[in-house]
C-alpha cells in the first residue's frame, strides 16, 4: 500500500478556491468565463487554477477573495505568499498599532515580507482597507455590526 502523494501548493489552493467559487455561484455553463471576467484573469489561467496546475499571479488574489468570499489572508497563506505565522502576526500587530506612526514599509519589514510581489499585495490590502473605511455609510465602519454581535 502506498501513501497518496502530498498535494502541491497549486492543488491545495484549488481545493480552497474552487468549492468557494461554486458556493458563490460560479457553476454550470460559463462558470469559468464569469470567474475570469470577475477576477480579471485569463480563461487559460482559470482553467489551470481549476485543475490545480498553477497558482494565479499574486495581483489577482484580492479579486479572487472578493469573488469567492474566501478571506484574503487565507488565500495569501494557501498561495505561499504569507506564512500562517506572518498572517497571525499581521492581525495582532494591526490591533496594537492602530494610530501609530508605523508606515506600510515598516510593517512589511517587521512582518518579514521581503518578496516584492508579497509587499505589493500587502500595500494593496492596506489601501483597500483604507478605502473600505472611507466608503462606509453613515459613519459606520466595516465590521461594526459583527463586533456588536
Amino acid at each position: 500500500m502506498t501513501d497518496s502523494p502530498t498535494p502541491t501548493r497549486a492543488q491545495r489552493f484549488r481545493d480552497v478556491v474552487v468549492p468557494a467559487a461554486e458556493r458563490a455561484g460560479y457553476t454550470g455553463h460559463g462558470a469559468k468565463a464569469r470567474f475570469s471576467r470577475d477576477t480579471g484573469m485569463t480563461d487559460s489561467s482559470i482553467t489551470r487554477l481549476w485543475k490545480g496546475e498553477a497558482l494565479p499571479e499574486a495581483r489577482f488574489y484580492g479579486r479572487i477573495a472578493e469573488a469567492t468570499g474566501v478571506p484574503l489572508g487565507a488565500l495569501l497563506v494557501e498561495g505561499g505568499i504569507l506564512t500562517p505565522e506572518a498572517l497571525k502576526s499581521l492581525s495582532e500587530t494591526g490591533r496594537s498599532q492602530v494610530g501609530s506612526p508605523l508606515t506600510p514599509d515598516q510593517a512589511a519589514d517587521q512582518l518579514g515580507i521581503r518578496d516584492v510581489v508579497g509587499r505589493e499585495i500587502f500595500y494593496a490590502t492596506i489601501e483597500r482597507l483604507k478605502r473600505l473605511e472611507d466608503d462606509a455609510p453613515d459613519g459606520s465602519r466595516p465590521g461594526d455590526a459583527a463586533a456588536e454581535m
